[in-house]
């Protein structure tokens, strides 16, 4: 992230209601009813479907956040909203300080052309025009001139690892590579608010994995505002700055990846993270005490506050010397180094 506290996306009270009258059928239910829920209740009693409801969060400048939940908890609805594919039925959305709710279809253009980037679970890739061609277009539809426009498409072809493969067409390209592609169109403009939908779940684990490095390494360069869906707890807590847990359309938890793993808000929360190397995700500063008041002992790990939970377990481990390891009828079979049973509990990064 960046050090700037301005919201680049505010959402407040956003709702996505699906059936006939929704509007009028939300602002008489919001009307009659104190709570969220009981007008949630309500939509569901006359045939209305809320798939978002009462959402109300920022995204930081140069913040990667994350929306995850299972199939129907309204995260592609919400992104959906936020991007202005779908009109929200309620609530406000702002990006830059602009409310995209009330822009008119032409200003929506122009901020899909010029500042809003997306990137899909299908590729959407132009079967007739080369990997140089498809990652270009969109300056195409800009009007710039051919020259200038693959130039730019070269660069970001490039920071996407497939130099070499501008004259291919999408069918000679594997699926991480017709991804990559995908994700190099969205960039071609200069996009400051980039949108990705499950960009990598149809993809196989180890291209999944590999994509999602070479995306951190994108946003490590071009530190791009992200809003990216998943219902994977492992690839939300890989990537996200800050991560939203929908559940019924509802938000129910914001939190770092520390506060998901650490300090789940429910029992849903909780079953997301129940399975997760908790260790991997948590670092030293979301446990510590402060310095001040506080007896600590002359043995010094050097443990850093950005360490992760197990990388400090393990320097701590190296303080201490091997300890006798014997049968269950108390015979001395060997020794174990402590520093060597906090490596084993490591997940390897990556």
């Amino acid at each position: 992230m960046t050090g700037s506290d301005t919201p680049a996306i505010t959402c407040r009270n956003v709702w996505q209601v699906f059936g006939n009258n929704a509007d009028s059928a939300l602002k008489e239910a919001l009307s009659r009813h104190e709570t969220p829920e009981a007008a949630a209740l309500e939509l569901r009693g006359k045939g209305l479907i809320p798939a978002v409801q009462d959402a109300s969060f920022d995204v930081k400048e140069g913040e990667l956040f994350v929306i995850m939940g299972l199939s129907g908890s309204g995260k592609s609805t919400l992104i959906r909203c936020i991007s202005h594919l779908l009109h929200a039925t309620g609530g406000e959305i702002r990006i830059d300080g602009e409310n995209i709710v009330e822009a008119s279809p032409k200003r929506l253009i122009e901020l899909r052309r010029k500042k809003l980037g997306m990137v899909f679970q299908h590729f959407g890739l132009f079967p007739h025009m080369t990997v140089a061609e498809n990652v270009a277009y969109p300056l195409r539809v800009q009007g710039v001139k051919k020259k200038q426009r693959l130039a730019k498409a070269q660069e970001v072809i490039d920071l996407v690892g497939l130099g070499g493969r501008e004259t291919n067409y999408p069918r000679e390209l594997s699926g991480g590579q017709r991804q990559r592609v995908g994700i190099a169109r969205s960039l071609v403009a200069d996009c400051s608010v980039w949108f990705l939908d499950e960009p990598f779940s149809a993809l196989d684990p180890l291209i999944r994995r590999q994509l999602q490095d070479e995306f951190l390494e994108i946003q490590a360069k071009l530190k791009t505002t992200i809003v990216f869906i998943t219902h994977d707890i492992n690839e939300a807590l890989k990537l996200a700055d800050r991560i939203a847990i929908m559940r019924d359309g509802k938000v129910v938890q914001i939190g770092t990846p520390a506060d998901i793993v650490l300090r789940p808000a429910d029992d849903y929360v909780r079953e997301f993270s129940k399975d997760v190397a908790k260790g991997r995700h948590a670092h030293v500063s979301s446990v510590m005490l402060p310095g001040e008041h506080h007896v600590y002992g002359a043995d010094d790990p050097g443990l850093r506050q950005d360490m992760t939970l197990d990388a400090a377990l393990a320097r701590c481990m190296e303080l201490y010397e091997p300890v006798p390891v014997r049968t269950p009828e108390g015979k001395l079979v060997g020794v174990v180094n402590p520093a060597d049973l906090a490596a084993a509990l490591q997940v390897e990064q990556g």
